[in-house]
């Protein structure tokens, strides 16, 4: 074999090696391209993440809670229908003497409540149970009772009392023939001392459809 052709295979093979390597380096500089981007965009993933559960934290998105006192029926009769339209769970705020009929003629000034009415001290009622299963989890409490003589029907102020309303909306509503909220919700707001009690609202003994439509969406 000739020099010429010694030298002319050298060199084919110089070259191929030269781009073997070339070859190689290039694969790994991408590879390692691929990797880096791989690890970017993961790590956007993280952020993006994380500050939608940011975002979601306090949103309102937790359970609302029915908390009503009943005398004759008609308050617990809008609480199921709130408690239906709004998806929210009840708790019925029982005296552990319940009121009888007799009880509630406020006509008669010898009745229960015609005598605490009078006499404020007697208006500490006990109730059967102020604990309310996983009160934790609800971020909105609506309220609801009769009026009596302006204010909220006294047995609501014993569950108020007992119970912390720390990071909760608490939204008020009452029921009567004719009178009006009145300061019921501002003195509830009072006795809790927590919560962030917001405007209430008064519905009369059968409020209609419509009625309870509007409120739920003035406050969903």
């Amino acid at each position: 074999m000739n020099k010429k052709v010694i030298i002319g295979v050298v060199a084919v093979l110089i070259i191929a090696v030269v781009a073997v390597l070339g070859y190689s380096f290039l694969s790994n500089d991408n590879e390692s391209d691929n990797v880096n981007n791989a690890t970017n965009n993961s790590n956007n993933n993280s952020i993006t993440d994380e500050n939608v559960t940011d975002d979601n934290i306090g949103s309102g998105t937790g359970k609302t809670l029915i908390v009503y006192y009943s005398a004759t029926g008609n308050t617990e009769g809008v609480a199921e229908r709130l408690a239906e339209s709004l998806n929210a769970d009840t708790f019925e705020i029982v005296p552990s003497d319940p009121y009888t009929d007799e009880d509630l003629d406020w006509t008669d000034d010898n009745s229960r409540v015609s005598r605490e009415h009078e006499d404020e001290s007697l208006r500490n009622v006990e109730l059967e149970n102020t604990t309310v299963p996983n009160w934790d989890t609800y971020d909105t409490v609506l309220i609801g009772y009769p009026i009596w003589w302006g204010i909220a029907a006294w047995p609501v102020n014993s569950f108020v009392e007992a119970n912390d309303f720390t990071g909760k909306t608490v939204i008020p509503f009452c029921t009567s023939s004719s009178s009006g909220l009145g300061q019921s919700g501002d003195l509830l707001a009072d006795a809790a001392g927590t919560g962030n009690w917001q405007e209430g609202h008064r519905f009369s003994s059968n409020p209609s459809d419509d009625d309870i439509t509007d409120f739920v969406n003035s406050i969903s």
